[in-house]
């Protein structure tokens, strides 16, 4: 696939993914012998994983540090379980912040719903 096919199968732009492999978290996406990028399945298998955590809010910095991690194979796999585990604790506070958020909009949506309905009823 080339770099254009993959911006829009995965909705990102060309640049993000130009700079997800100058710093490494693309490190070797394959030329063809005019210097067009050529993304693999697994190229493509990197990127939807990336999308993802960058969508669960991974920085940068942790995303990197876990590739490289990755590539240094079974011998890593604790310090990888526990950065994953610490970045789903993030994501459990987060969901219980915004679950938070989200009854507070329900209350006041209900006292407004109310109060609109109450009106009604001594205009009619």
């Amino acid at each position: 696939m080339k770099i254009s096919e993959v911006s829009k199968k995965y909705n990102i732009t060309i640049d993000t993914l130009r700079y997800y492999e100058k710093i490494g978290l693309l490190p070797s996406i394959q030329k063809n012998s005019s210097g067009i990028r050529i993304y693999s399945r697994e190229d493509c298998k990197k990127i939807e994983f990336i999308i993802c955590m960058r969508s669960a809010g991974l920085s940068i910095e942790v995303l990197k540090k876990y590739l490289e991690l990755c590539k240094l194979g079974d011998k890593t796999a604790k310090q990888r379980y526990e950065i994953l585990k610490c970045e789903r604790e993030k994501l459990f506070q987060k969901r219980d912040d915004i679950q938070k958020t989200i009854d507070k909009l329900n209350y006041k949506i209900d006292v407004y719903y109310k109060n609109i309905l109450e009106k009604e009823k001594t205009l009619n």
